[in-house]
Order: C-alpha cells, then structure tokens, then sequence
C-alpha cells in the first residue's frame, strides 16, 4: 500500500476552511477564532485552566519533593550559562526601550503558563517575531541558539520552515509563516541566578530555564503538518522520521505478551475509550498546552520490564526526544531519566507496522514524553496520519519551566 501523501489532502483554495479566514493576520484571527466552530470550544476550555497556580503535573494528584535539587551540575553535564547571557543581553541591547518592557517579565511570572501551540493566538505574551525587523529578531533566534543543541535548534527552524511551508500551500501566509511566533524573557539574565525564556506558535514552544549551570528545557512541544518540505529553498526537510522508525522497532522488539499489555487501545478512536479521552486540538496527548497541573495516572508496561533489544531502543527513542539540549544538560537529563527506569511506563496507542499512526507516552516521577499523529487542521484528512503529529515533553512533580529550581533558589 502506498505511502499517504499530505498533497492528497490539500483544500481548494475556496474550500471555506481556508477562504473564510484567507487575508487575516494573527490579531484578527486571534479575535475571529473564538467564535470559529473549531477554535472557539478548544480556547472556551483551555481559558478555564490559565490563570491557575501552578503546581505541576502529577501522577495521582500528590506532587513528589526531592527530585529536582538546586545544585551545581555534575562534570560534563553543565550548561552553556555564558553563551546564553552573552546572547540574551546582545538581544536586549537590540531592542527600544518599550520593546524591552514587553519582552521581560519576572522570573517566576505567571505568562510562562501562557503558551500555546495553535495557530491562533490566545495570549500576546512577548514580542511577536513576524512584528520585528531582522536584527531584533535575528538576536532573538541567537538566546534559542545558545541555548540548544545544533540539532536542536535545526529541528526548531525546521519546524518554523513547515509553518511557513503550510501558509504557503493553502494560502494564509499572514496567519502562518516562518516567524510567527512569541517571544519572552523571564528574569535578568545572570550567570548565577535563575532566568530564562519562552518561544512558542504553530507546533513549536519551548520553555528554557537556567540556574546557574543547571538547564530546564520544559515545557517542549513540537509538531508539524506536513512532516516535510517538498519545494522551494528547503526542499528535502523532514521531521522526526527517526523518532517514529525507532518507536515501531520498540514495539517489534517487545514480546508479543508485553506489547499487548503496553497497548492502552487497539484504535486511535477507539470505542473503548472514556468520554473526554479524545480532544478536539490534543486528541490522544496529555501534555500540551494549559496542563501543567494535569493528573496523568501511570499506564502501560514497566520499562524495568523490558527484554535488553527492547530497552535499547527505548533509550534510543530518549535521546531522540531531548536531542534539542546542549550535551552537557543532555547528559543530566538521560542519567535523570534513566535513574526513574524502576518506576516508568511505556504505553501505546494504535498499530505499531508499517504506515500505521500511533500515540506513544513514556511517563516516570521526572519525564513524560509523547509522540502522537494527527487528524488534519489545515490538511483534510479525517483520520489520523504519519504527516501530521504532535510531540511533548513534560517534567512532572513541579519542575516544568524550572519550577522547582526557581523555587529553591528564592529566598
């Protein structure tokens, strides 16, 4: 069977999914999304969960202390504190006084709870990318940078790219373009003391936290619709075809007794499922945006479980989730997660063969990871599909945005 193409699900360009919003920038559709049958009931809801006091993800309702100590980095595992000052204040000086004013908020600021990964947007927290001229937001892209692993970064532009790849194909570049996306910064930017950053728009936010050489990145999502670049300078770009091929091979390499038992629901819709387990924006993923306080109840297998084949290619699948950090910070965050093994479930959604889609989550007291494929929003596909998907990373127990670590370090 072949392949499914994203151009076999392209709207025409009068459909009134694209036609009725075509020449709106973001603050008009900000505006007109809250009564669009689709957006309207998704912003309705998530406005009841912000503003809330954060707490944190959870398990079962009780948030775990002592998991994430304020402390110095171990050897070889700290983060390029130095680079990112060095960039974020380069930013700060490219900016008007008033721009400056937008940009910054305190360190432990309700806003970073703001983010969003729709096209609408809901909070105009920040400076607005698509709002700036080039050296404002050329410094901005620098703080994300320095801040990330070469692949990291790489994967973000990519992903900024097939937003402004998608504006094009069905016409709303004004609404999705390569820089339509917020920027904030928490906090002063120090090489001791706690501060950070927020980048977030269509299928790409990432909130960055540092502590002297201790690095948070978390909240992450990244996603994409369609998964490649097919045309034009960037042809040739496609993302997260490794994550999805190691997924496949874990599930393959695990008995046919644990994968049965890793398996929550046979079907993406599956009659099985509770009223509420499919959202209209997240569908099958639990992580996004408006649920840092979300209880996420543990499902699934035990990794301590798995045959060694399987395990490797869970640690594979690990690395390929946090690649965006620098190595140092990488390396705390695989030992962090490798640690919890003991007590971290691996469970699954869908088919596991061939061009099937699939939801995964890998959730422990310190990670919850999620891969998950998509209906079409843009695209109009009906049922879920290997070109449209969303990924997440959380740090449950308090310490999404560097939480925790801020709260140690305040007096």
């Amino acid at each position: 069977m072949p392949t499914p193409s994203f151009r076999d699900y392209l709207f025409a360009p009068d459909h009134p999914r694209v036609a009725e919003i075509r020449g709106l920038n973001a603050r008009d559709y900000a505006e007109a999304a809250k009564t669009d049958s689709f957006a309207g009931p998704m912003i309705e809801g998530w406005q009841k969960l912000y503003p809330q006091p954060f707490t944190g993800i959870t398990s079962d309702g009780v948030r775990r202390g002592g998991l994430f100590p304020l402390a110095a980095a171990r050897p070889g595992e700290e983060a390029p504190t130095a680079d990112m000052v060095a960039a974020a204040r380069k930013l700060l000086g490219t900016l008007t006084p008033e721009q400056a004013r937008k940009l910054s908020y305190a360190v432990d600021a309700p806003e970073w709870q703001s983010w969003a990964n729709p096209e609408f947007m809901q909070h105009d927290t920040g400076l607005r990318l698509d709002e700036l001229g080039g050296p404002a937001r050329d410094a901005i892209l620098g703080v994300v940078e320095a801040s990330l692993s070469g692949q990291g970064f790489e994967l973000v532009r990519n992903l900024m790219r097939i937003n402004g790849f998608l504006g094009e194909l069905v016409e709303l570049p004004l609404l999705m373009n390569e820089f339509s996306y917020n920027f904030a910064l928490y906090g002063e930017p120090s090489e001791t003391e706690p501060w950070g950053w927020q980048l977030f728009g269509h299928h790409a936010a990432l909130n960055c936290l540092v502590a002297g050489t201790q690095l948070v990145i978390s909240p992450v999502f990244m996603g994409a619709e369609p998964d490649m670049i097919d045309a034009g300078p960037h042809r040739g770009v496609k993302v997260f075809k490794e994550r999805i091929a190691l997924a496949r091979q874990l599930m393959g390499a695990l008995p046919a007794e644990l994968r049965s038992r890793a398996v929550s629901y046979g079907a993406m819709v599956d009659p099985a499922m509770p009223e509420g387990r499919i959202h209209p924006g997240d569908e099958r993923h639990l992580g996004g945006c408006f649920q840092d306080n979300r209880v996420i109840p543990y499902e699934g297998i035990l990794v301590a479980d798995m045959p060694a084949e399987a395990r490797e290619l869970l640690d594979a699948v690990v690395d390929d989730f946090i690649g965006y950090l620098p190595d140092g910070p990488r390396a705390a965050r695989r030992r962090e997660i490798q640690e919890q093994y003991g007590e971290t479930y691996f469970s699954w959604i869908g088919g596991w063969e061939g061009e099937d889609a699939f939801y995964l989550r890998l959730q422990s007291p310190v990670v919850v990871l999620e891969l998950d494929h998509h209906t079409g929003v843009f695209l109009s596909n009906d049922e879920p599909a290997p070109f449209h998907m969303h990924t997440v990373v959380r740090t449950p127990n308090g310490n999404d945005y560097g939480r925790e670590l801020v709260r140690q370090a305040t007096p």
